[in-house]
């Protein structure tokens, strides 16, 4: 093990940054040679990448997004493109990469897999925390505390106008980050893909909150659910409530890294090196019951990580 290549595939993730920056110094500290490849899969297809160092990568860890840029790459399923990247590796020796991303990203890295003989890494990076393998990824953390501080504003807004807030938060496909944000904010409602929902039943709830004398509430939503602006009118039109929409955005992928993030970061790092350098590829690191530990790449690919309903039930409870 010589070289190793680094790259930052799919949608961004606080946390990126200080994952490629301990990748760097850990693999230099193995007298390694670390090539950082650009706006994710087109850096491979097109050869562009930048070596990295140790001094390159300082000063990042408490930067948002990610130094190596990122993109949606859809050539990158077609077979011929594939093809390219793994050409671009061999010419360019290199021995071991480490993709950080998330399901999209590893999904890609396992088809370069079948046509490399490159060792390959995951580490899990992504605010949806939907990587089967891991109970937590890198980014996850700073997404919820995000939200989470937004939300508490809305909050003042929302008893101070006694006013029902839907708060659309990230999550086409799952529900991670509704759900542990809805705990966190005290939400009163908490709409998951995950779970089919009646529209009668919030109609039911806010009903009753209002005649125990709540006169104010949050339902939080994740995109995936549906269009939120058109339950807000119907919330309105079947209750009392007076009702405000507000969609956090695209704020929830960025600003700097909280603790928690960059600590899984570090961690994460340390053992995609160690594997690489044990000559074990095709796997994806992760945090597993209090343990950095890994699974094989393609488990991960073809497993659907579980969304904890019990926190739902939980949710529910505390809301009353």
């Amino acid at each position: 093990m010589r070289t190793i290549g680094v790259v930052t595939s799919g949608g961004d993730a606080p946390g990126m940054n200080a994952a490629i920056r301990a990748i760097t110094r850990i693999a230099y500290s193995e007298n390694l040679q670390v090539l950082g490849f650009e706006r994710g899969w087109e850096g491979l297809i097109e050869s562009k990448f930048r070596p990295l160092t140790p001094r390159s990568v300082g000063g990042i860890i408490q930067s948002g997004g990610t130094i190596l840029h990122t993109l949606r790459c859809p050539q990158f399923k077609r077979k011929e493109m594939i093809r390219k990247a793994a050409e671009t590796l061999d010419l360019n020796k290199v021995d071991g990469l480490i993709v950080i991303g998330g399901n999209g990203s590893f999904k890609g890295a396992l088809e370069l897999s079948r046509e490399t003989d490159t060792l390959i890494v995951g580490v899990p990076a992504t605010i949806d925390n939907d990587v089967f393998g891991t109970d937590e990824t890198i980014g996850f953390d700073t997404a919820v505390n995000t939200a989470v501080n937004e939300i508490d504003k809305i909050r003042d807004t929302a008893i101070s106008h006694e006013r029902t807030f839907i708060v659309e938060v990230m999550g086409r496909k799952r529900g991670f980050l509704a759900l542990t944000v809805g705990i966190t904010v005290g939400a009163e409602i908490i709409l998951v893909p995950e779970v089919k929902f009646e529209k009668e039943e919030i109609f039911k709830i806010l009903k009753e909150n209002s005649a125990k004398g709540k006169k104010s509430s949050i339902i939080v939503a994740a995109e995936g659910i549906g269009d939120t602006r058109k339950l807000a009118k119907e919330i309105e039109k079947n209750t009392a409530a007076e009702v405000r929409l507000s969609i956090l955005g695209y704020a929830q992928r960025g600003g700097s890294p909280t603790a928690r993030s960059r600590l899984l970061a570090s961690l994460f790092a340390d053992k995609a090196v160690k594997l690489l350098l044990k000559g074990r590829g095709n796997r994806i690191v992760g945090l597993q019951k209090g343990r950095i530990t890994s699974i094989e790449l393609e488990k991960s690919c073809k497993t659907e990580k579980p969304l904890d309903l019990k926190l739902l039930r939980l949710a529910s409870v505390l809301a009353t």
